[in-house]
């Protein structure tokens, strides 16, 4: 099975329509699969569900999704980047459904094993088991969170062989690899890409079983959120 494609365009072909759910990898905007975005931006798709822990900025990442109103829902632990997500969620918009940022991350790799739901205590007595079963174990409450799939996972890795096999570069490894498993249809983009057998089996962070589509991207932008120095 091959599974490069040319570039981002190529490698959503066939994959994009209105309506389905799209999982983000990257945490801030380290690790974000800038080119997947600009892809599906351009494609013109509309009412999307997208998990993301967050929405990037107003003018880079998903955030120029949000600037041409292609996202229905957004799934997020944090959205505080990004001015037009807080006008479109508070003018009825846009619809957001709030988790903690570890429950989100459970959620997704639970997902990804196969597990429809679990128990955590996240969240017990506060709004965000509004409306969610409840039950007790050992004399403590937890609430019933439901595992996540997308029909697309989009992830950014920095090396990949041919097969599919992925290693991210340090903070990358966010929720990109967690993604990786909770996609139906997985698109990697990659920084290198090399030949089975050039990385090490100990280092493969993302084994190739789960990506279906391969890409290398060039140009990344890499942009930091709040670049902060020391006062002098």
């Amino acid at each position: 099975m091959d599974k490069i494609y040319p570039d981002a365009r190529a490698a959503l072909q066939g994959l994009l329509s209105d309506g389905i759910t799209i999982m983000a990898g990257g945490f801030g905007l380290c690790g974000i699969p800038e080119h997947s975005i600009l892809a599906i931006h351009d494609s013109g798709v509309k009412n999307l569900t997208v998990i993301s822990n967050n929405c990037g900025v107003d003018d880079f990442g998903l955030g120029i999704l949000l600037a041409t109103r292609q996202i229905k829902k957004m799934l997020s632990s944090y959205v505080g980047e990004n001015k037009t997500f807080e006008r479109q969620y508070l003018a009825g918009e846009l619809e957001l459904e709030f988790n903690p940022q570890g429950t989100l991350a459970e959620r997704i790799r639970a997902g990804g094993a196969g597990i429809p739901a679990f128990y955590t205590k996240t969240g017990v007595g506060t709004i965000v088991a509004d409306g969610k079963e409840t039950r007790e174990f050992n004399g403590e409450m937890y609430v019933m969170e439901k595992g996540l799939v997308a029909d697309i996972a989009i992830v950014k890795a920095w090396k990949a062989d041919t097969s599919g096999n992925l290693v991210y570069h340090k903070t990358a490894r966010n929720f990109n690899p967690i993604m990786a498993t909770a996609g139906k249809i997985t698109i990697a983009e990659v920084e290198e890409l090399v030949e089975p057998g050039m990385l090490d089996p100990a280092t493969i962070h993302t084994p190739g079983i789960f990506v279906q589509r391969l890409f290398v991207g060039t140009h990344y932008e890499k942009r930091i959120e709040n670049r902060t120095v020391r006062e002098k």
